[in-house]
């Protein structure tokens, strides 16, 4: 037996209407095509026929300098890649953990909500450039012998304690947003407070805010490059290094690509999950969609 939706078919106008849209997507592509390649063209004379292109091209765009120094600036990369993923882990759990304690109600934990307040607004306010030079050089002057004062964990430290604060944001704006019916219903059905949060709350809202917690991600995994003014050898402090004595910057370069060899496809499938999860996502489960967009 075929359901009423199985059996819909667009008419004659609606198949009218879907192929004019269609080639106006096509002449539209094919405008922004060609007034890319203009732009591109523009910019490529001007910069070659620059006075100084050829000097600069040396000093910049050396393949055989790239050569050299790809393998010291990919292991530093490594460095920055593990220090953006131990900051997001520990940056999401403990941002949803405080985003609990701030929505809270519970009397008894109003301590804990105005220490959580406050450490959002100091470091959402100061800035990571500036956490990363207290903590780097502030921490290891108490001389605490159980406290690692290695440049990297001082700088994944300091980034954690600043996105930390912005996740923890992120993460309360999504509980907000879910009604109250959501938890009246809960408690109606014999949940106590922590069982509804948990089980029906917190659910809703990490699925709310997953598009902006993705976006802040990619941005932590740029800012990952900061430790390097600690002294951590990563990508941009290895590139540092390899320009010292010859004043060739194509290692810059070099690290510039391999990180936008990691953030270009982050972007994309942020961009990809933000449009599945908005009203294109939607209009792709219904039948004849291709009509009303």
């Amino acid at each position: 037996m075929t359901s009423p939706v199985d059996d819909w078919t667009p008419s004659a106008r609606a198949r009218a209407r879907t192929e004019f849209r269609r080639a106006q997507h096509r002449r539209a592509l094919l405008v922004a095509l060609v007034a890319t390649l203009l732009v591109l063209a523009v910019v490529v004379l001007v910069v070659t026929t620059a006075p100084g292109w050829d000097r600069a091209r040396e000093a910049f765009f050396s393949p055989q300098r790239a050569v050299e120094v790809l393998p010291e600036v990919a292991a530093g990369l490594w460095l920055n890649f593990r220090v953006w993923v131990v900051a997001s882990v520990v940056g999401l759990v403990v941002g949803l953990l405080l985003a609990v304690v701030r929505t809270s109600r519970i009397p008894a934990l109003f301590p804990l909500r105005m220490l959580t307040v406050a450490y959002v607004d100091v470091f959402r306010g100061v800035p990571l450039l500036l956490v990363l030079l207290l903590v780097g050089f502030g921490l290891p002057a108490l001389r605490l012998s159980w406290l690692p004062v290695s440049a990297a964990f001082l700088g994944g430290l300091a980034i954690v304690l600043t996105y930390t604060a912005y996740f923890a944001e992120i993460f309360r704006a999504g509980i907000e947003s879910v009604h109250p019916s959501q938890v009246s219903a809960a408690r109606s059905l014999g949940l106590n407070r922590g069982q509804a949060t948990r089980l029906v709350v917190l659910p809703q809202a990490v699925r709310n805010v997953t598009a902006p917690a993705a976006s802040m991600l990619v941005s932590l995994q740029k800012d990952s490059g900061l430790i390097s003014i600690l002294g951590a050898v990563d990508a941009i402090r290895a590139a540092q290094i390899a320009t010292t004595g010859d004043y060739n910057f194509t290692p810059y370069v070099v690290a510039g690509v391999l990180f936008l060899l990691i953030s270009i496809p982050l972007t994309r499938l942020v961009d990809a999950w933000s449009a599945r999860q908005g009203w294109r996502g939607e209009l792709r489960r219904l039948p004849g969609a291709g009509v009303l967009r």
